[in-house]
């Protein structure tokens, strides 16, 4: 398969997406922050020294959604019609679980946007809480849902 991102000269370029067909996407991606015990029971108990680490990370992870063509050097600038974040305790990890679900009408997908959400608020969960934990963990980041476009629907196994 032939990577869109690159011309004949094997040079970067934005993908000409004019002559692709007005259609509804959606895109989900997900992630996760492991933590120390101590740090869940912070989060979980509401006693962050910054305030509610869930609620300012589920506003980051909207707004980075909406700035992610002025983060990723390719990306068209989409008129993103939804976003949604939201972030679960899982005390088995221990951590914060976190989805982010971006819908479009328009000619290319909502994947980028996706998987930005999810980093910015596990970034910001981080930083939330970095005083007391900097050996936190983030990962787990991918695509599990994309729909519509020409390649149709894709959910991850």
């Amino acid at each position: 398969m032939a990577l869109t991102h690159f011309d004949a000269k094997g040079d970067a370029h934005m993908v000409d997406v004019s002559d692709k067909a007005v259609t509804d996407r959606i895109a989900t991606a997900a992630g996760w922050v492991k933590m120390a015990p101590e740090t869940y029971q912070l989060i979980s108990e509401g006693r962050a020294k910054k305030g509610d680490v869930l609620s300012v990370a589920r506003l980051a992870g909207i707004m980075g959604a909406k700035k992610t063509p002025d983060l990723i050097p390719l990306c068209h600038p989409l008129p993103v019609t939804k976003v949604a974040v939201e972030l679960t305790l899982d005390r088995d990890l221990p951590g914060v679980r976190i989805e982010g679900t971006v819908k479009t009408t328009g000619q290319t997908g909502v994947e980028m946007e996706a998987l930005t959400a999810v980093s910015v608020a596990a970034l910001t969960v981080y930083d939330m809480v970095k005083a007391v934990d900097k050996a936190m963990e983030i990962g787990g980041i991918h695509v599990t849902l994309k729909d519509g476009g020409k390649s149709g629907r894709y959910e991850a196994s």
